[in-house]
Parts: structure tokens; sequence; C-alpha cells
């Protein structure tokens, strides 16, 4: 019999949400969750699954029960000729990493944080950058779910096919996943080399950049033309690093801290602040190389506020030369850096970001020094027009003002998705106040 907890408060990574769920599980076994399931049934409650809390929005939130999948984190099956591994749904990446090495496997795309479930990390929409990759659910071959009713359903592209289609980003309102399986690649080493360069040399330039690194990103510094490259390439050369632990951590993380606490009274100092940092530390080349998960994985150190739209990609230019106009045409907003601009291959997932079509990814961020809230909301509306404009779509797992009647224009196959939620949930059971936003 699985035991509940009362008075459990959970908050999200980014400390921007939280909730009091009437009761909160932690089941060990398939059998816990039909039972968990079946009492919500009874009871007519409301059901919500957790993963990492890594979320920078309410998604995760119910007043409800809520399921914290922890427990259930083995991996199940490693098929060494496939090179596929089957894991339970509540195994957080950073938990796989030393698995897969044993085996000579890793995954071929991860995003920046592993402190992250399988089945988490696949509904939100989670994606790293390069244009020969998808979000991290295009690595998913199979996948199993509960459905509200207690059924189990074991998807992919020759078993329920059209759920599996829906269930790779799932936004948690389709039933409980249990086991994912997932496409790895053999081990490999990343080299990564990050160099100084301008916004108009990156984006008059962009497609030799995207050929010419196969994990490609940049950061932009807002206030300023600064950007940074960053490649990462398959390697073989041995583990090294030119990061210096002082410079990079302890002072440019404590110094930067403090220098934004004091812009919360004197917002001029922004700009200053993001040219000081882009010449402290991002202005000489450095490189490193490593295991694959360990340079695609860095610390997220301060708590933050997150936007995050995928555009198509040929438009990269034009938004964000839009974005810098509206920072320059508004000199009282001021935007923390970096920008960070990603880019992402597209696919056949109903309510992926890139849908059919090839995308860039524009991630904005406020920090929140000391845990002090900085204003935002002018910035966030700048940005969020512009993303609009150019026929964006918010990254499920980050704070967006959307509603229905937005993805309803974005997504072609939103209707598609909403009737395989009706089939799957019919009394509504996974949904909770972020889900009412999306599909009422």
């Amino acid at each position: 019999m699985v035991h509940g907890q009362k008075g459990f408060q959970f908050q999200n990574w980014a400390r921007t949400y939280g909730c009091c769920p009437e009761m909160y599980y932690q089941p060990a076994s398939v059998e816990e969750v039909r039972e968990v399931l079946a009492l919500a049934r009874q009871q007519n409650k409301r059901v919500k699954v957790v993963g990492g809390g890594h979320s920078p929005s309410d998604i995760a939130c119910t007043e409800g029960f809520m399921i914290h999948m922890g427990k259930m984190n083995r991996v199940l099956q490693v098929d060494k000729e496939k090179k596929q591994v089957t894991v339970e749904a509540g195994i957080l990446l950073a938990e796989l990493h030393p698995q897969l090495d044993r085996h000579g496997l890793a995954l071929s795309n991860l995003g920046a944080v592993s402190d992250v479930t399988a089945a988490g990390v696949i509904g939100s929409g989670t994606h790293n950058t390069g244009i020969k990759h998808g979000i991290l659910a295009t690595q998913v071959v199979a996948l199993t779910l509960m459905t509200a009713d207690g059924a189990i359903l074991e998807c992919s592209e020759s078993s329920h096919p059209e759920v599996f289609q829906a269930a790779r980003v799932h936004l948690g309102c389709l039933g409980v996943i249990l086991t994912v399986t997932l496409q790895c690649v053999p081990q490999f080493h990343l080299q990564e080399k990050s160099f100084p360069s301008t916004l108009k040399e990156v984006l008059d330039n962009l497609d030799s950049h995207l050929k010419k690194s196969e994990y490609f990103r940049f950061l932009w510094f807002p206030h300023s033309e600064n950007v940074s490259i960053i490649y990462q390439d398959h390697t073989n050369k041995p583990p090294s690093s030119s990061a210096n632990w002082f410079w990079d951590y302890a002072f440019g993380f404590y110094l930067l801290e403090l220098l934004l606490w004091a812009s919360t009274f004197l917002p001029c100092l922004v700009g200053w602040i993001n040219r000081f940092f882009f010449w402290l530390l991002f202005n000489r080349k450095k490189e490193n190389s490593d295991v694959s998960h360990k340079i695609f994985t860095y610390e997220c150190r301060f708590k933050q506020h997150v936007q995050d739209w995928a555009i198509p990609r040929e438009k990269t230019k034009e938004a964000l030369l839009e974005l810098k106009s509206a920072l320059e045409a508004s000199p009282k907003v001021v935007a923390h850096y970096p920008v960070e601009v990603r880019f992402t291959r597209g696919d056949d997932i109903l309510l992926s970001p890139c849908f059919q079509r090839d995308s860039c990814y524009m991630n904005i961020i406020m920090y929140r020094p000391y845990g002090k809230d900085v204003p935002r909301l002018d910035y966030w509306l700048a940005y969020e027009t512009i993303m609009k404009k150019f026929e964006g779509r918010p990254h499920w797992a980050k704070a967006h003002n959307c509603t229905r009647k937005d993805f309803e224009k974005m997504y072609p196959a939103f209707p598609k998705f909403c009737a395989i939620r009706e089939k799957l949930d019919p009394t509504g059971m996974f949904l909770n106040s972020y889900l009412e936003k999306v599909f009422y």
C-alpha cells in the first residue's frame, strides 16, 4: 500500500513558483502508481507528476495529489546492439550518465541541466543546440504510459503511433509516464571552444557558423555589440580545461551577484555590468574538452526568471536585431546578459516548438540576486511581442502568457493533441491551472 504525505510544500528550483499539494506520493512500483490513480478517481482529485522541479514555471503545481517518481529510477535494459536504453521515468539524467558511461554509450544531445528526470525532460520539450539535432524528445524510441483509468499503453512508431507522436512532449497531461526507451550513440568526447565576436559578424555569417560546428550557439550581451561564440565538436583530445576557477567561478559569481543587486537600485548600471563581464570573462579564447555529458551540462548558478521561444530559423537575424532596437528605444528597460541563441532541427512531435520547422531558440533571463525580484515585465513584454510577430512558440517549461487561442494559431497539430488528451483523460485528472490556460 502506498502512503501519502500531508503538508508537503513543493517549490521549483528557481523559487518562482510553489504549491501545497493535498497529498504527496513517492510510489516505488507500477502497482503503487496505479493505487494513487485509483484513489484519485474515487475522491475525484487531480494528479500532477513532478520531476526534478527545474521548470521555471508553474507547470508542475497542483492542489490535488502530487506524484514524485524519484523512487522509480532504475535502468531496466541496455540493448548494446541497437544502442538503446530503457529507464524508469523518474531517473535523473545525472544518475543515467555514469551508467551509460559503463556501457560505452551516451545521449547524442543534452540540455544544460542534468538534475532532471527522463520523463520530465521530454515532457516539457527540453532542447540544446545543433542543426543536425532535434529537441531531446526526438531521442525517444518508445515509452509506456499509464492512463487515468490505470491502463498501460506501450507507445512507439509501431504501437499506438498517434499517442507516441503526442506523448514525446506530453506536458504531464496524458497520464503517468512509467518508462522511456532512449536511442543512444557510442560514448564520445567534446571539445568546446569559445571566442569573442560581434553581433553583426555572427548574424551576417550565421550559415557558415551553423555548418562549421555541430553544436553551435552564441551569447549576446544586451546593451552592447558583444557576442561570445561557442563551438562544441567531437574530439579525441584528452580532457583539459582553460577555465580559471577563481575568475570564472568565485570572482565571477560573487561579484556579479553583488553588482546585479546594486543595479536593482541603479538600473542604469546593467549595461555597464554586461560590458564589464564580457571584458572580464568572455574576451579571450577558451578551450576545454571532456566526455560529452560534462561539456553539455553546466551549473545554472543563479535563481532566475527565464523566457525561451522558438522561431523559424531563417528569422533569427531579423528578430534579434528587433530585440536590440527595442532595448535601445527604451533606455529604462534593462536586460541582464546573456541572451542565449541556439538552433534545433524540426521534428514531427505534435506539441514540439520545432514541429515541422528548423528553429532558433532565443533565451532571455533576469537574474534574482540574493533572491531579490528584479523588474522585468517591460523587457518580457517587448520580447514576447517580437517573438509572436516572428511566429514564435514558447518553451513549455518556461513562463509565458499564452492561452489556447495562441496555441491554436502556433501549432497546426493542436486540435489533434487535444483530441488525444481528451480520449486518454476524459475527466481532466491530469490538468492544473497552467494546463487549463493551454487547453481552455
